[in-house]
Order: C-alpha cells, then structure tokens, then sequence
C-alpha cells in the first residue's frame, strides 16, 4: 500500500464517511451497499431528525475502505447519489494532505469556474458533489466567506457547468440549502480580473 494512506491517520483504519443517505435507511442497508467490499468491522449510523443521514463504516482491512469509495462514491441510491470519503476529522491540525486522495482531490486544471453563496456548513465535498452534475470535477475546494472553486477534467464541461447549475439550489451535508452563483474565472462579479483573455496588452 503506497504511503499516502497513513497520511492523515484515517485512511489508514479502514474507516470511511458515508453521506447523502436517505431519511429511512437503516444499519442492514448500508450492510447490503458494502459488504462485496470486504469484510465490515464496524456500522456507526448518524440518523437525527431533520438533518440528512450520515454514517461511518469501517473495514477490517484498509485496502477494503479505498476499494469501497471508488466503487460507491457518487453511485446513485433511490434518489440519493451517495459520497463516500475518508473522513475529514482525522486530519489532524486542520491542514489538508498534500497528497494523497483525500482532502482537496490533489489533480488540477485549467478547466476552473468560480462558486458564490454557499452556506456556511457547505464542505468541499459537498460542492464536488453538487457541481459533478455537470462534469468529472478534478479539484474543489470552499473559502469560508461562502466562495467556493471547481476545476473540471475537460473544458466542455466547465462550459456546461455555468449555465447548468448557475442559481441552483445547493444543500450541505448538514441540510443547510441556499442559491449558488457560478463565474467563470475572470467574471467582474468576482472581482478579478476583467480582461476576458487575461493577456497584457490592454489596460
């Protein structure tokens, strides 16, 4: 097993994040979506009222945990699409890795669109998910002002994403909603630069 597993300390107890349930799932549910995996070790299902369900599985063999989320992060279940991480509480001093495959996805583009209004629980898992509608998303990442970024792995997709899920209505994993904005890089409302090419020859 390569070296950025152990990392965080998370990756490398088998435990995994498992969020955007539905109201009603239940232990035996989340049994049946991982046990081809490996073998469970543990089920620890978060369920309270009001707020979306989550839960932390975890394998008795890390490897199992890392098979698990490629095969069920974003898989559609009911009307919910699943995500599944390694959790973000073990990362010690608050600090994302600076590899590894957790935390920020470490993969960039130029393929980038910029995101307002988010609420203040929106993560960056959250925003991954939300703008995956549109695209295979390299890279996201949220600012604690309500401003989030996304790269994209291909330029149709980034071009896709601004009207798509401009004004659209986004939910974090703790149930907070609101209306998001999406730029592309060098929008004005963003206050960057306002050449649309970004080149050096006008002022």
């Amino acid at each position: 097993m390569s070296g950025w597993a152990d990392e965080r300390g998370g990756e490398g107890d088998g435990r995994i994040y498992v969020g955007n349930l539905p109201s009603d799932v239940r232990e035996k549910d989340l049994e049946d979506l991982f046990y081809k995996y490996g073998r469970i070790s543990e089920i620890e299902l978060k369920n309270r009222h009001g707020l979306v369900p989550f839960a932390f599985v975890r394998f008795e063999d890390p490897r199992d945990a890392e098979d698990a989320i490629y095969g069920r992060n974003g898989y559609d279940y009911g009307q919910c699409r699943l995500r599944v991480e390694f959790p973000r509480t073990y990362g010690g001093r608050g600090g994302w890795p600076r590899g590894g495959r957790s935390g920020p996805p470490t993969r960039r583009s130029d393929f980038r669109v910029l995101v307002s209004g988010l609420p203040p629980s929106g993560s960056w898992q959250d925003l991954k998910d939300h703008m995956r509608e549109a695209g295979d998303v390299c890279y996201a990442d949220v600012q604690k002002d309500g401003m989030g970024m996304v790269e994209y792995l291909r330029k149709e997709d980034m071009e896709y994403a601004l009207p798509k899920l401009d004004e659209t209505k986004f939910r974090s994993h703790e149930g907070e909603t609101s209306y998001i904005r999406v730029y592309p890089e060098r929008s004005t409302s963003y206050g960057y630069s306002r050449s649309r090419s970004g080149s050096r020859g006008r002022d």
